[in-house]
């Protein structure tokens, strides 16, 4: 992955000192179709990954509380982290700079509490598009998920992240659902 984002460095280095006329069109064309194609990669799983949870989302569960910050691409999710953790997420101007889960231990009132910095999750990504099956995983297994939004952008965007985290069972806010077999049990 790390060889593929620096490429895409590379490509978008070359086509800004590239000077825009009519002779340099086509090689603009040609670095424009292979930038799409190396962020098409860089979104979707590589071969051999399904069924896996994929390089790096792995991250064994530590301290006292887990909170997964989930949100769309480029909304500060590394940032966040960054500032109240001492871990240091690599921050860039471009989506998808974060590509695997980078967790960081916040300490508050004596409590140890983890925080993963997920990569960003995009529409469609409940039916696996992207990542966002392994993104979403990821955050099935913390106790707490906070959605970073970013105020600058669409006012719908919380509305689509919940859609997407509704859609592969994660209930915001709400009880766990009662489920009994054969025997009835007092709830209180």
């Amino acid at each position: 992955m790390v060889n593929i984002t620096e490429k895409i460095k590379e490509i978008e280095e070359e086509m800004r000192k590239t000077q825009k006329n009519k002779a340099t069109e086509y090689h603009l064309g040609l670095l424009k179709g292979k930038l799409a194609r190396l962020r098409a990669q860089l979104l979707e799983p590589g071969p051999g990954a399904g069924g896996g949870g994929g390089a790096g989302f792995d991250v064994s569960k530590s301290g006292d509380a887990r909170i997964a910050l989930v949100g769309f691409p480029s909304v500060g999710k590394s940032t966040f982290l960054s500032k109240v953790t001492k871990t240091r997420s690599e921050v860039a101007a471009y989506s998808f700079t974060t590509l695997t889960a980078i967790p960081g231990v916040l300490e508050y009132g004596g409590a140890e509490i983890q925080l993963l910095d997920l990569p960003g999750i995009i529409e469609g990504a409940a039916e696996g598009k992207g990542r966002g099956r392994q993104v979403i995983s990821a955050a099935k297994t913390s106790d707490m998920i906070l959605m970073v939004l970013d105020a600058t952008k669409r006012a719908e965007q919380r509305a689509l992240l919940e859609a997407e985290l509704e859609a592969v069972g994660i209930r915001l806010n709400r009880e766990p659902p009662y489920v009994w077999y054969g025997i009835v049990l007092d709830r209180r």
